[in-house]
């Protein structure tokens, strides 16, 4: 099962199951779209391109099962290309790739898109809007990491200049302007301003509700999302 919605750009909160609980993430999958969630964030980690260890295409098939929105898979691995039909197979509907992650990201993207796949690519924070000026043609999302990756629950890092000429060279494109990384209703305002339309938040959405006691997690999108659109 998969999910293809119109392109629009209203704000779109995603939660990242990282921050969910991880002996129980079918329910925590299914409370937070309930809750009010437009996409499931996956983040994939390989304790490689980045210092820590999350899912392989096993867990994300398995996810598919328990997701009826979109489920947008974010590649913290190198190399990208070998996986790319594994993880179709398990039924990502967005596959991002990071610009840093190998020589040849026209290629990645290219190779996500022919498996059925939306294409994403992102950006560290070091790494300039420049990067991937020659691949927007390619592209249906750019995510902007405001942490450095690997870690959840990290203090934002201020991307909104890189959001803004973003937005500029994207023009009327259909591409998506994703923030990754300290998302909360203080930093929501600040980059849905600069020109971003989808917000992974992690612990700022799972804290303080269960899956027994789903109604925080309702409550922390309402905020996020109130917080982002009060700002357009």
């Amino acid at each position: 099962m998969s999910f293809n919605p119109p392109f629009n750009r209203h704000i779109k909160i995603a939660p990242s199951i990282l921050s969910a609980d991880f002996a129980d993430f079918g329910r925590e999958i299914r409370a937070i779209e309930d809750q009010g969630a437009d996409w499931v964030h996956v983040d994939v980690m390989d304790g490689h391109f980045v210092p820590n260890l999350t899912f392989g295409p096993p867990a994300v098939k398995a996810f598919r099962k328990h997701v009826s929105t979109v489920m947008d898979v974010h590649l913290m691995i190198a190399p990208v290309d070998p996986y790319i039909e594994a993880y179709a197979e398990a039924g990502a509907d967005i596959l991002t790739a990071h610009v840093e992650a190998g020589p040849h990201i026209h290629r990645t993207l290219q190779a996500i898109r022919g498996a059925g796949m939306k294409a994403g690519v992102a950006l560290n924070p070091g790494t300039p809007a420049e990067a991937i000026q020659h691949v927007l043609d390619l592209t249906d999302l750019v995510c902007v990491m405001t942490v450095n990756p690997g870690f959840g629950g990290q203090k934002f890092i201020d991307m909104t200049a890189k959001v803004r000429r973003l937005r500029e060279m994207i023009g009327d494109r259909e591409v998506h302007i994703e923030i990754d990384g300290g998302v909360t209703p203080a930093t929501a305002p600040l980059v849905a301003a600069a020109g971003a339309d989808v917000l992974v938040a992690g612990s700022a959405v799972f804290s303080g509700g269960s899956v027994s006691n789903s109604a925080p997690y309702g409550q922390n999108i309402r905020a996020i999302r109130a917080a982002a659109e009060a700002a357009l």
